[in-house]
């Protein structure tokens, strides 16, 4: 059992306009007592093909040291659109939750995002320059994809294989039924 669990997370203003900033309902479970922190991040990915442009869009820092269920939102900016290829900003991309203790993160929730104009022939032929405000953003929250990585606190096993090995968890055992409404539910 891992001294950290991640229970539920819903994503909220869902769909909402390109520019709105991209909120997470995070509610998780300290069963064993931390010395640090946790740190959440969003990672907006901006191009399949050239990870320089992923954006992280915020970090935040949430208290671990006290055994119980913590709930939060975690509000961040929507991504620079100035930082995206043009032909990247509309179509499909990902959004990333992380959590990490002690720079080593532990687990990870990924979204396939869908940025659209509100008329199919916008969407079928695009205008070369984005037209950031008609853009709509739907996150895919009842589709996440969980992926748990091995850490130093899973005090009830040993440590086994690296952040390199992690344990993916795609095919529903981890959430409840409230999933088709947006929620992760991972207890």
């Amino acid at each position: 059992m891992a001294a950290v669990d991640i229970f539920d997370v819903k994503v909220l203003d869902n769909p909402a306009p390109f520019t709105n900033p991209l909120q997470f309902e995070i509610t998780y479970d300290v069963r064993e007592a931390l010395k640090e922190d946790i740190e959440w991040k969003v990672i907006y990915v901006g191009s399949a093909e050239d990870q320089s442009r992923d954006q992280e869009l915020d970090s935040v820092l949430v208290p671990a040291e006290a055994q119980g269920r913590f709930k939060f939102v975690l509000q961040v900016d929507p991504p620079n659109p100035a930082k995206i290829p043009d032909s990247d900003i509309a179509g499909v991309t990902i959004v990333l939750l992380t959590c990490s203790y002690e720079n080593a993160e532990f687990v990870r929730v990924g979204y396939y995002v869908s940025n659209e104009y509100p008329t199919p022939e916008l969407n079928e032929n695009p205008p070369s320059k984005p037209i950031i405000d008609q853009i709509t953003r739907t996150i895919a929250a009842t589709d996440p994809r969980v992926t748990k990585f091995p850490h130093k606190f899973d005090f009830s096993q040993p440590l086994q294989g690296t952040s390199a090995d992690p344990e993916l968890s795609t095919d529903g055992a981890h959430f409840a039924a409230g999933a088709a409404s947006g929620q992760v539910n991972m207890a």
